[in-house]
């Protein structure tokens, strides 16, 4: 290349109105920044050109779209570890936030088929404190061009780093909204679902057994003497005690059953079809295994009631539930009972 500004078919005003329209209409990230990349080269007449994005959380580059690029160098070069200290030019842009010509691009791994090289950085500014969010690398056949055009790109290089960051905030939103619908759902403590939860599943479970006429369990769980442990461990003992049951009841389950915290020491088992007795009576063991917890064996008393004999209505059948782990518990705990039995 001369130095000169190639000659393009779109003015000035057009490019950057195309590069606007990339991020204001881009929804998938990888096209908006191909978009910018290419048109960033089109501007400065590159051959070749790169970006990354920041992953602060490995202190990483890591390689989003090229142009000009082969697949092996792609490759070879898709990240740039150790950002912080790394001497790799692109590195150096992230910390420094500051644009950097590069007279040898053998330098900038993912750039070395070309002469020269222009390292931009991918900057916002969020209350005043500029922070780097990527690069946008691009190499030249010959020299660098002409300051003023080389200037002109830097825009680019922001409508990028307006792009990412509006990636970054959909995707934070969207893993917050994620988190507060696993929170809204899910007992803290145990990890399981929580009542709210398991109040709809069975609600759900119930009518899909009356319309297809099939059975139905549910065990409702409470493990024996938790005062005790609370007693002897303080909360400690007792939190401790609660998540090693709803270890055994998340791991011994099948995949068709539901399992939740249903009160303090309490959970419940909804089970569909007819081995609900089986799968209760393989939990109830499977506690019983567990170490003890500061001195004190866990166990639990689990009461089991069908759909439809002992009831057709998810409180019908939790009340025939509570009253059967009652009697469990009568009798010493550490079984399982289908029905109340008399005193």
């Amino acid at each position: 290349m001369s130095g000169e500004r190639p000659l393009h078919e779109r003015t000035d005003g057009q490019l950057f109105a195309a590069a606007a329209a990339a991020v204001a209409r881009g929804d998938d990230l990888d096209e908006a920044l191909a978009e910018l990349l290419g048109l960033a080269s089109e501007h400065l007449g590159a051959n070749s050109g790169a970006i990354y994005i920041v992953d602060p959380d490995q202190d990483e580059l890591e390689l989003a779209v090229t142009f000009g690029v082969d697949a092996s160098a792609a490759t070879a070069a898709s990240t740039v570890a150790e950002v912080s200290t790394s001497h790799d030019p692109l590195a150096g842009v992230t910390r420094s936030r500051q644009p950097l010509e590069v007279d040898d691009a053998a330098h900038v791994a993912i750039l070395r088929g070309s002469a020269t090289a222009l390292v931009l950085p991918l900057v916002v500014r969020r209350e005043g404190i500029e922070i780097s969010l990527g690069v946008m690398g691009l190499g030249f056949a010959g020299p660098l061009p002409k300051r003023d055009t080389l200037t002109g790109a830097e825009p680019l290089a922001d409508l990028a780093a307006v792009a990412v960051e509006r990636a970054l905030a959909v995707s934070l939103g969207s893993e917050r909204a994620e988190w507060f619908d696993r929170l809204a759902h899910t007992d803290p403590l145990t990890g399981l679902a929580n009542r709210r939860t398991v109040d709809r599943v069975l609600e759900l479970e119930v009518a899909r057994a009356g319309r297809q006429g099939v059975p139905l369990s549910i065990a409702i769980f409470e493990i024996d003497g938790f005062a005790a442990i609370q007693k002897a461990g303080g909360n400690v003992a007792g939190d401790n005690a609660l998540r090693r049951v709803a270890q055994i009841l998340a791991e011994s389950v099948r995949l068709m059953d539901t399992v939740a915290r249903f009160a303090n020491e309490q959970f419940i088992l909804v089970a569909p079809g007819p081995d609900g007795q089986i799968v209760a009576e393989r939990l109830v063991r499977g506690i019983a295994a567990l170490p003890p917890v500061d001195g004190k064996a866990i166990s639990v008393s689990a009461g089991i009631a069908s759909f439809p004999l002992d009831g057709r209505t998810p409180d019908e059948l939790l009340a025939i539930a509570d009253t059967a782990m009652h009697s469990a518990r009568q009798a010493g705990g550490g079984r399982v009972v289908a029905q109340p039995t008399a005193n």
